[in-house]
């Protein structure tokens, strides 16, 4: 053998051993307090874990596995799955991240001040384009609810403040906006302007525009805004990623994306830069939904992304009374709310979907819009009876009671956020009444009649904060855990339920329950570690669980 064949063979096993070693490394982490569902959802607990490369190759070890890569003292501290978030809008919590917050806003005046700090805060306004000289100021947050004259904003306070940029303030639920006369002109919007199907322009006794659009009527003002690049989805991204893991967020199913967004995901997904595992939902009324469809499911070999459903509106939300009601709103008697996507529009819509062999996420809060979507998932289930699972129907808010048991018998996945109920709490019985409210929220009952609930918090609506949600859930109280006993005490659930919705059922209702959702032999190493025992602290402790550590396929990706 001469030199330069010793050279090669040298070079072939130096290969061969690194190869081996990168594509082999198992971890072990010991002394750990575990917390887990099976896939049964029956809580057990564990105090070791082992994984090789991206799974799970074992809990509960008697002995050490043999070929150890790292082992890591786990120090007594809590483990639990990756929480899941079955309701989110990714790039809108980066936006709201990176743009005006006005959550928490005590009154119409500390808004629009809140808009003025941040105009002096930023010498270079936010802009959606490089090439667009109309500097629009965007924000959200805003919940006339919390004011003391309950009364929507109007125009003329912005106008005082900024009289020559358009303003675009969306309300915490981002079933309406609050704008500005610059943005109303822009946008050709005066007392001639009939509100569209839908959507509704508030005008006032003298027939003007107060400043306010609802639900379908935000489009005459939101289209104008000019499109974010792909340079700040990617910043939208970033500021949502590093947030979402310091929460031990590790999935997130985000509830309605444009195919703008579809490109960028897939872009992201092909280069390997997505930070934590998106579901996403195609949005149904984007003008290139049939080509989505066309393109079939997207699944990553890593599972941190997956297209393979459809989010479809039905109504508006209950703050701002565009809730589709059955029977008219107890607080405005001419009013039952509005249908975003008509009544005649469903069967195609929902054939669309199903024919295609997507899931359909259909969002309806109000109980006429809960009951019509269910009516046509059952008609629609007899024509494409191939694919009946698993479809959800997003928020199932406001449910009449009669209509309850269809879910279960349709098999469709009641997709709730629990701090909705400790949000609505302080309106809901004024919105619709005592009676109705005994279909409100109603998570016991769902789990009771065997139903598998999905949680979320559909940010950037609710804080992206699981551990509000579990608290929520386990108490329905709010921060300051009131009332006494929570709100309508008997549809509480416990804290194992809460956090099977948050994991398991999460998992479930993205179809990938196979892979994620539980600490389990074969599925991806997915964890955190907190800085207290959920199932051992008062319920009123957990609120403020605090993340210490997130993995992702056996990855640490975030740390305190």
């Amino acid at each position: 053998m001469n030199s330069m064949q010793r050279t090669l063979l040298w070079t072939t096993v130096l290969l061969l051993a690194l190869t081996s070693q990168a594509a082999y490394s198992l971890t072990f982490i010991e002394n750990v307090k575990g917390y887990t569902l099976n896939q049964q959802g029956k809580l057990i607990t564990f105090t070791n874990i082992a994984f090789e490369d991206e799974f799970i190759i074992g809990i509960n070890l008697s002995q050490e596995p043999g070929g150890i890569v790292t082992k890591i003292d786990g120090k007594g501290g809590v483990m639990l799955p990756g929480l899941i978030d079955a309701h989110g809008h990714i790039l809108g919590l980066g936006q709201n991240l990176l743009e005006i917050d006005l959550r928490g806003s005590q009154s119409e005046d500390e808004a629009v001040k809140r808009v003025l700090e941040f105009v002096s805060a930023h010498a270079s306004p936010t802009k959606r384009s490089t090439d667009e000289t109309t500097q629009w100021l965007i924000g959200r947050g805003w919940n006339q609810v919390l004011w003391s004259t309950k009364a929507f904003p109007s125009k003329a306070s912005l106008d005082d403040a900024l009289k020559d940029r358009p303003v675009v303030l969306s309300r915490v639920d981002g079933h309406a906006i609050w704008v500005n006369s610059v943005a109303l002109k822009l946008a050709g919007v005066d007392a001639n302007t009939p509100s569209p199907a839908g959507g509704e322009i508030v005008k006032d006794k003298n027939g003007q525009p107060t400043g306010v659009l609802i639900d379908n009527a935000e489009y005459l003002v939101t289209k104008l805004i000019p499109k974010a690049d792909v340079g700040q989805l990617s910043a939208q991204l970033d500021a949502a990623s590093s947030h979402l893991l310091s929460l031990g967020i590790t999935s997130v199913h985000d509830a309605g994306i444009s195919k703008k967004g579809y490109d960028f995901y897939r872009q992201k997904a092909q280069a390997g830069e997505l930070r934590f595992r998106i579901y996403a939902m195609l949005s149904a009324t984007d003008p290139q939904i049939n080509d989505m469809l066309a393109a079939g499911h997207i699944k990553t070999a890593d599972d941190m992304l997956s297209i393979r459903s459809v989010k479809a509106y039905g109504d508006g939300a209950l703050g701002s009374r565009g809730a589709a009601l059955i029977e008219p709103y107890s607080d405005d008697k001419d009013n039952h709310g509005l249908l975003v996507t008509p009544q005649e529009s469903l069967p195609s819509l929902f054939s669309q979907v199903l024919g295609a062999n997507f899931q359909l996420n259909f969002h309806a809060i109000g109980d006429r819009s809960n009951r019509l979507a269910l009516q046509q998932f059952a008609k629609t289930f007899q024509t494409f009876p191939e694919n009946t699972e698993r479809h959800r129907i997003e928020h199932a808010q406001v449910v009449a009671v009669e209509d309850i048991p269809l879910f279960k018998d349709l098999g469709i996945i009641p997709s709730m956020q629990p701090t909705h109920a400790t949000s609505d709490m302080n309106m809901a019985e004024d919105r619709i009444g005592k009676a109705r409210l005994k279909g409100a929220y109603a998570w016991r009952t769902f789990l009771d009649q065997g139903s598998r609930i999905a949680f979320g918090s559909d940010f950037p609506v609710e804080l992206a904060n699981a551990f509000h949600g579990l608290h929520a859930a386990v108490t329905r109280q709010s921060s300051e855990n009131e009332p006494n006993m929570g709100w309508i005490p008997e549809e509480k659930v416990s804290i194992e339920d809460a956090l099977r919705g948050f994991t398991l059922d999460a998992a479930y209702a993205g179809f990938q329950d196979d892979k994620l959702g539980t600490l389990e032999v074969g599925k991806r190493a997915d964890f955190i570690f907190i800085d207290r025992d959920i199932f051992t602290v008062p319920s009123s402790d957990i609120r403020d669980t605090q993340v210490l550590e997130t993995w992702i396929n056996g990855l640490q990706v975030y740390a305190k």
